[in-house]
């Protein structure tokens, strides 16, 4: 688990270097993103983007929650609430920080992107939670669906650069990464996932 979470923050580390610099990277970024922006309908690029939105996505995990939380995985349930509130402290002082300009928008703080954050773990959160209780392994595809779509609605509605929304994937999997690694270290540690010894 160590190996995967020094790589998400180590590639997180080059692409903030690259856009505080405004190094080769930044110049492929603001060309991909001319590819892109505009592609598609708007209101469906709206509408991807928005499941970004603290209004959708943070419902999403309290429900998750609060089934985890009747089911008795109070330890999962506070790793998953820790990981969601750690996304503001981590992601404003970086915005602030780098102060780049969206796509079309000259005013700063884009970077890394807030909505693709949030998504990744309110979905992934919700993901982590619902999995002991599935019968198929459904949550993880539907949380990595529904946090590529706001990433995607994201750059085709022009609202952030690719990297913006890379950089957070890239941050917040490591976050996740963690949460899931706790989870597992809290379920088995339950009374009810012990083994007797024979």
């Amino acid at each position: 688990m160590l190996l995967p979470v020094l790589g998400c923050l180590l590639l997180f580390a080059l692409i903030t270097w690259q856009v505080m610099v405004h190094g080769p990277l930044l110049r492929l970024d603001v060309r991909a993103d001319g590819l892109v922006v505009g592609s598609g309908p708007g209101w469906l690029s709206a509408g991807l983007s928005d499941l970004g939105n603290t209004e959708v996505a943070l419902p999403v995990l309290v429900v998750a929650m609060a089934y985890a939380l009747r089911r008795g995985s109070r330890r999962d349930v506070l790793a998953a609430a820790l990981a969601m509130a750690v996304v503001p402290a981590l992601v404003v002082p970086l915005k602030l920080w780098t102060a780049r300009p969206g796509p079309l928008d000259p005013s700063t703080g884009y970077f890394p992107s807030g909505h693709s954050s949030t998504a990744m773990v309110a979905y992934g959160g919700a993901a982590l939670l619902l999995m002991p209780y599935a019968r198929r392994n459904w949550p993880v595809p539907v949380a990595v669906i529904l946090t590529v779509a706001t990433g995607a609605g994201l750059l085709l509605h022009g609202y952030h650069w690719p990297l913006d929304v890379l950089a957070a994937w890239l941050l917040c999997g490591a976050l996740m990464l963690v949460t899931a690694s706790c989870m597992r270290r809290s379920s088995s540690r339950t009374p009810g996932s012990r083994t007797d010894p024979s």
